[in-house]
C-alpha cells in the first residue's frame, strides 16, 4: 500500500482532529490541540509543509553508472541506517488521535517496523511513567534499534528516566529540549521546562559514560545549534505545536548547517513528507531527517505493515530523486542540486 491508501484506511479512525488526508499539509488540522494541529493559528504546520516546496530539484543525468541504484544508506552516531531517515517521537497518542492506538501499541509498532526498514524509531515521553520504562523495554529487546525521547523535566526526574534508557543501550537518547512549551505539561508534576547548557553537559555526560550519544531535538537557530554541546541537534519547532510565528525548519536549516555542519550531526523535521522532501533536506545539508504525522497515519491505516510500507516508499523516492540529480550516494547530494523558486 501506498501512503494514499494507508491515509484512506485510516480515515475515521484517527479522531476528531486528524482526517487523514492524502497530502499531511497541515491545514484541516489547522489550529487543533488536542490532536495533530498546531498551536495558534496553526500555521507553522502548514508553512513547515510549503517550505521544503519552494526548493526544486535539478536534474542531471550525465555521470558515470554500472546500472545499479543509488544507495541511499548513511552512517548515524555509530549504526548503519538504510536511509537517512528515522520515525520522529510522538507521545500521548491518545489524547491527540483517539483511542484506537495508545501509546504502548503505537511505540512497539514503530519500533519493529522501523529496524525491519533498516532505521530506528524515536519514543515519545508522556505523563506516565509506564510509556518510557515499555519504550525502553523494547528497544533493548530490539537489541538498541531506538532512541527513547525525555521531555525536559526537572532534572532528578530526568536523570531518574535516564537509567532505564541507558540500561537498554539505544543507538542514542535525546532530549526534545523545545517541549518545555507544550501547553500540557505546565503545571505538572515533575515540572518540566528550559534547560541551561550547564544541565546538558551534565547530560550528554552521563549518556556518554554509558557509551550512549546524547541528542537535543528543538534547535531551531545558529544560536542554540552553538550552545548545544551535545553528539547531534535535530532542527526542529516541535511541528509549529509549542510556539505559534516561528519560522519553518527548512528556512533555517542551512544556516544552522553553516555554522556547525561538520562537527555534529544535524538532523532535520518538519514537513517532510516525500523522499523528494528528503533529498531537499539532504543537500541543504543534514545528515538526516526525521518524519511523524504520516507515520501516525500509517500505523492507524495499516499497523505495523502500513509503517513498514511507508518508509518504503519514502526510500524508493529518495534513491529515485538521487539517481535523477546525479548522485550515486547521500554524501553526494549537494546543494547546488537545488534551485530556490
Amino acid at each position: 500500500m501506498g501512503y494514499r491508501e494507508l491515509a484512506a484506511a485510516a480515515r475515521g479512525h484517527m479522531g476528531p482532529v486528524c482526517k487523514a488526508c492524502p497530502t499531511c499539509n497541515g491545514r484541516a488540522c489547522g489550529g487543533g490541540v488536542p490532536g495533530p494541529g498546531a498551536k495558534g493559528s496553526g500555521t507553522v504546520a502548514i508553512r513547515n509543509f510549503e517550505a521544503w516546496e519552494r526548493w526544486r530539484l535539478v536534474m542531471d543525468t550525465l555521470y558515470a553508472s554500472d546500472g545499479s541504484d543509488p544507495d541511499p544508506s548513511c552512517d548515524f552516531l555509530g549504526r548503519r541506517l538504510s536511509l537517512p531517515l528515522m520515525v520522529a517521537p510522538l507521545g500521548d497518542v491518545h489524547r491527540h488521535y483517539g483511542d484506537e492506538l495508545d501509546d504502548l501499541d503505537y511505540n512497539g509498532m514503530v519500533l519493529r517496523a522501523a529496524k525491519a526498514e533498516g532505521t530506528v524509531a524515536w519514543t515519545g515521553d508522556g505523563l506516565r511513567p509506564e510509556v518510557h520504562e515499555r519504550a525502553c523495554g523494547l528497544i533493548a529487546g530490539l537489541g538498541g534499534a531506538g532512541i527513547p525521547t525525555i521531555k525536559p523535566w526537572s532534572m532528578g526526574a530526568v536523570l531518574k528516566k535516564l537509567e532505564p534508557a541507558l540500561a537498554a543501550h539505544p543507538a542514542a537518547v535525546a532530549m526534545d529540549v523545545d517541549g518545555a512549551g507544550l501547553p500540557f505539561l505546565r503545571g505538572q508534576q515533575p515540572p518540566a521546562g528550559p534547560k541551561d547548557v550547564a544541565q546538558l553537559r551534565e547530560l550528554a555526560d552521563a549518556c556518554h559514560g554509558a557509551g550512549v550519544p546524547f541528542v537535543a531535538k528543538g534547535i531551531l537557530g545558529p544560536r542554540g545549534a552553538l550552545k548545544a554541546g551535545v553528539d547531534a541537534i535535530v532542527v526542529s519547532n516541535h511541528g509549529g505545536r509549542v510556539l505559534d510565528g516561528v519560522p519553518a525548519t527548512a528556512e533555517m536549516l542551512p544556516s544552522v548547517v553553516d555554522v556547525v555542519g561538520g562537527e555534529l550531526c544535524v538532523l532535520v523535521d518538519g514537513g517532510i513528507r516525500s523522499g523528494v522532501d528528503l533529498f531537499r533536506a539532504l543537500a541543504l545539508g543534514a545528515d538526516a531527517a526525521l518524519v511523524c504525522r504520516p507515520v501516525a497515519v500509517a500505523a492507524f491505516g495499516g499497523g505495523e505493515e502500513g509503517v513498514r510500507a511507508y518508509l518504503a516508499q519514502l526510500r524508493a523516492e529518495l534513491v529515485d530523486a538521487m539517481a535523477m540529480c546525479g548522485a550515486r550516494g547521500v554524501a553526494e547530494v549537494t546543494r547546488d542540486m537545488l534551485l530556490e523558486a
